[in-house]
């Protein structure tokens, strides 16, 4: 377990429903159509505390984890308030104790500009889906507009202290880690983005 990594959640945990409130209206709808293609069995990975489980298709069973034992304390509410099942465990992407092929689904948001080593975290959940199952990311990226690029790349050293960084290239890593990209579309500018991805 990256016990760093867990103790700057673990302290974010406390304001973080006020940094996501205002993206609910604005990017909720984008995540609901999204997630409407989850089927069979689920991870979640950085379910944080759980502001996004009120997307997800009613009836479904879904694992639900994270790093941080603070923001699974408050997404336990949320979990309990979800039609359907949601199981919270605290657990590191990096390191996890699922057997190959465990999943046909695999849901994150953005989740991989915080994993330290983003391309074994997404490793690992190549290991852990099936042969036909399917990686539905809602990320935030680097953006190739030179200059908005180049103001990322300077203000990631002070984010990355309280919380993400910001300019992670998300779509490289997937298929460094041998996902076969199956589609990318542009949410907000080129920065935040719908990534699908199959086993390669």
């Amino acid at each position: 377990m990256d016990t760093e990594t867990q103790r700057k959640w673990d302290e974010a945990s406390r304001t973080f429903d006020w940094f996501t409130f205002a993206d609910d209206h604005r990017l909720g709808p984008h995540k609901r159509r999204l997630f409407s293609k989850i089927r069979g069995a689920t991870l979640m990975v950085a379910a944080g505390t759980g502001n996004d489980f009120k997307f997800f298709p009613p009836g479904q069973h879904i694992t639900a984890i994270d790093i941080s034992p603070k923001m699974l304390e408050r997404a336990a509410q949320k979990a309990a308030a979800y039609q359907g099942t949601i199981e919270l465990r605290v657990m590191d992407v990096c390191a996890l104790p699922f057997p190959d092929a465990s999943f046909d689904t695999i849901v994150t948001v953005c989740t991989f500009c915080s994993v330290p080593k983003p391309v074994a975290g997404l490793r690992e959940l190549y290991r852990v889906l099936k042969p036909d199952g399917q990686l539905l990311m809602f990320e935030h990226v680097r953006s190739k507009i030179g200059p908005f690029g180049i103001f990322l790349d300077l203000m990631t050293p002070l984010s990355r202290r309280l919380g993400p960084d910001l300019n992670r290239d998300t779509v490289g890593n997937v298929q460094k880690a041998g996902f076969r990209l199956r589609r990318e579309e542009n949410v907000y500018l080129d920065i935040v983005k719908i990534i699908e991805a199959v086993k390669g």
